[in-house]
């Protein structure tokens, strides 16, 4: 294969030298990255300052025995997550349909109505107060980054949050149902935490757990470099996701896709000692097919990269003008893989929290949408093509009239 299988015992401390998920030690390197910024959704309020931020190395690691893909040199000591993290998706329209769809299903398939609810990775906590607001519950939220005064007092009366990691020492802290979006893939000893979670639900045959991921197998399908990047330390599929639960205590409920198959769904519940433990869903069955992928994607995310710098070259040789819409992770790995500074000079976003500060180590400043009326870029690259429809219209009504360029177009 591409990659290289290696026994990380005769690497250095640097590297983690067995699969977080199942401890398995033979691993395989497939995809390298240097010098990313070890955040990316901080907001920066220099372009010095953005352009001098702390940078790590990505080598995503591969375990053959359980599927599960991780960044072996992560450093959890370089992180800072704090109020100056800005990762909301919540000025989005098309996010928050999604969302609010989301929490009304949860609501009505497990009853959650006067319960108590703990949302691990709360953010902003927009889920977690949708969720008691359809349901008249109360909530619980863990989150460093939480900022406060971004929820109205009404949501806050159902809401307490801690600004800090969930771990052991909270295991007082019960609920009828737990919900953890987006937050798996930041956590870098995955098993150990399942094993905590496990924990604190015991044995109690009523407790659902809920979490939502990013599906590695898009970034496999669609050699997606933008979508690799130092806060994501775990990366999971369908399969290596449900084999984590089940090996920590967990049943699962359902096992799905979502956001146009950018999303991976897990519900489980703690298993009862029944036969309904040894079922697997089919989106479980596809360790070999996997493999496979990773055996494929240094070639093919080789050739996208090679695209991407020709596109860019080409824009300007023309003497033409491109920005980036969306300054989220996305964006920043974008710029940062492929070391972008003068071809790109804006990056434009909806969020007006990071709208005036920079993009992490390239230093593009981030801009509001109407600044494109005076801008008129020929090129707009969108880092997600879910959002496609729904700039197309704020650009109409802006009356800026560029060409839309999604990740899409290099395959």
């Amino acid at each position: 294969m591409p990659g290289k299988t290696i026994n990380f015992k005769r690497r250095t401390w640097l590297y983690i030298n067995l699969c977080p998920a199942c401890r398995n030690e033979q691993l395989d390197v497939f995809y390298t990255v240097d010098n990313l910024p070890v955040h990316s959704v901080l907001n920066l309020k220099t372009c010095e300052q953005a352009r001098g931020y702390t940078t790590g190395q990505l080598i995503l690691t591969f375990c053959p025995l359980c599927g599960f893909i991780f960044n072996s040199a992560y450093n959890s000591k370089l992180q800072e997550y704090s109020c100056e993290c800005e990762e909301s998706q919540a000025f989005s329209a098309t996010f928050n349909h999604f969302a609010h769809t989301l929490a009304q299903s949860l609501v009505k398939r497990y009853n959650l109505y006067n319960k108590k609810i703990i949302e691990i990775g709360s953010g902003k906590g927009e889920f977690l107060a949708t969720l008691c607001e359809l349901g008249n519950n109360r909530g619980i939220g863990f989150d460093p980054a939480y900022v406060p005064g971004r929820l109205s007092d009404e949501a806050l009366k159902r809401i307490h949050f801690i600004r800090d990691f969930y771990s052991e020492k909270y295991n007082e802290y019960k609920a009828d149902f737990i919900c953890c979006k987006m937050t798996l893939e930041h956590i870098s000893d995955t098993g150990r935490f399942i094993r905590t979670l496990r924990q604190t639900v015991g044995d109690n045959p009523d407790m659902i757990v809920f979490f939502q991921i990013p599906d590695v197998n898009r970034i496999l399908d669609f050699y997606s470099f933008e979508d690799i990047y130092y806060e994501h330390c775990s990366y999971f599929s369908a399969g290596s996701l449900a084999r984590l639960f089940r090996s920590q205590g967990f049943d699962i409920l359902d096992l799905r896709r979502e956001y146009a198959d950018q999303y991976l769904v897990l519900e489980a519940k703690p298993q009862d000692g029944n036969s309904s433990s040894s079922k697997t869903h089919l989106l479980e069955n596809d360790l070999a097919e996997l493999t496979k992928k990773v055996d494929d994607f240094p070639v093919k995310v080789r050739k996208t990269l090679e695209y991407w710098r020709e596109k860019l070259l080409q824009i300007k040789a023309n003497n033409h003008k491109v920005v980036i819409w969306g300054s989220g992770s996305k964006g920043v790995s974008f710029l940062t893989t492929l070391k972008i500074e003068q071809e790109i000079q804006y990056v434009v976003d909806i969020n007006p929290y990071r709208q005036g500060t920079y993009m992490a180590c390239t230093g593009q400043q981030i801009m509001a949408p109407e600044f494109l009326q005076q801008y008129r870029p020929q090129y707009i690259i969108i880092m997600n093509s879910i959002y496609r429809k729904e700039i197309q219209t704020e650009l109409d009504r802006l009356g800026v009239h560029s060409q839309l360029i999604t990740m899409e177009d290099a395959l």
